[in-house]
């Protein structure tokens, strides 16, 4: 027999004419009943409550413990609330709060989404608990931030943290070591479940397109008039959603002949965190390499750039890791230079492609 709770206040007006209205008896006494404590692992890394609101999620949540509410200073940006600086990019970036512009704003000018995220990078923890994960924000962004989620607690010595969630499409995305269903009370085992694949569509489009992408850059909203430029949508289900933007620019260099860079790659914020940035930008390298050119990327993105240095697609070159390094034409030769901006550590690669049987690339 599941267990009964009582709760108590005090009849008044309010509830005496509300009582009346609907003809429903209130002496000031409420009954429900709730859940025991389920028989969960000792030591789990993610644990989820799921089920319709008033099934008695939250008080079963907790049982596990207190949900804990950061306080936001309205006079400091978001980034500002970490121990350090590399603790806040690490957190931010692994909650796919990718948008460093918005790092650098206060909490109360953000998004509805971009707030969630940033609460989620500072609540998580061993021990944590949090109560309607995910329910504020858009069905694409609660997909995206449950797979950012689960990699940051999966990467990083984090250990029984557990959510409770009305919103039974976020499973196969957060893929929780278990989970509890207040429908049927039952403790299902979550890690035989599997994450749905997304495809990825690229296509050709105008530079206009770049206006819905140029606040999101991490450094620049410039887009090169000599440009090409491509679109990435994506299907989560309900029909295709543009995701990101990429483009391209002629590479002319005294040594190296008929290459195009990299310039632009965006992923819009409510699809950040699925690993959508690397895709796209492999794609669009690919794209170049059966046109019989060679391509070249250089970014000062850290996730990026790591992404790059363990890809077998991606060839580091001379200038990888080195300070960033601005274009300019020279008045005497008038090709592009790289001059030294001795700011960032940048990385630096050339897109090689997939080996295939004889040694040539794909």
């Amino acid at each position: 027999m599941r267990p009964q709770f009582e709760v108590t206040v005090q009849p008044d007006e309010f509830t005496t004419a509300a009582s009346i209205a609907f003809d429903y008896t209130f002496n000031g006494i409420s009954r429900f009943e709730g859940w025991e404590m389920p028989d969960v692992p000792q030591k789990f890394k993610v644990g989820l409550i799921i089920g319709p609101s008033g099934s008695g999620k939250s008080l079963l949540l907790s049982q596990f413990g207190k949900e804990e509410i950061p306080e936001w200073n309205a006079n400091k940006a978001v980034v500002s609330h970490f121990i350090s600086p590399q603790e806040a990019i690490d957190r931010l970036m692994s909650v796919g709060l990718n948008t460093i512009p918005a790092w650098c704003r206060p909490y109360h000018v953000l998004s509805n989404g971009e707030k969630f995220r940033a609460d989620l990078a500072r609540k998580i923890k061993t021990g944590a608990v949090l109560d309607e994960f995910t329910s504020v924000v858009d069905r694409n962004v609660a997909k995206a931030a449950s797979v950012s989620l689960k990699r940051y607690i999966d990467n990083h010595d984090i250990s029984n943290v557990v959510l409770a969630s009305c919103h039974y499409d976020i499973l196969e995305w957060l893929r929780p070591d278990w989970y509890f269903d207040t429908v049927d009370g039952i403790l299902h085992d979550g890690r035989s479940l599997r994450r749905p694949s997304v495809e990825i569509k690229l296509y050709p489009c105008k530079r206009s397109i770049w206006a819905m992408f140029a606040k999101h850059h991490y450094l620049t909203e410039k887009l090169s008039r000599s440009c090409r430029s491509y679109v990435a949508v994506a299907d989560f289900g309900s029909g295709e959603a543009i995701v990101g933007f990429s483009s391209t620019i002629p590479f002319p260099h005294g040594y190296i002949k008929n290459a195009y860079r990299g310039h632009r790659t965006v992923v819009l914020p409510d699809f950040q965190g699925l690993g959508f940035g690397p895709k796209i930008s492999d794609a669009v390298a690919q794209l170049h390499l059966d046109e019989g050119k060679r391509y070249f990327s250089r970014t000062a993105h850290p996730r990026l750039g790591a992404y790059r240095d363990h890809s077998s697609l991606w060839k580091r070159t001379s200038n990888n890791r080195k300070v960033s390094r601005k274009t300019a034409y020279t008045k005497a030769s008038k090709l592009q230079a790289w001059k030294i901006d001795s700011i960032r550590e940048c990385f630096s690669h050339e897109y090689i492609g997939k080996k295939i049987e004889g040694g040539t690339y794909a």
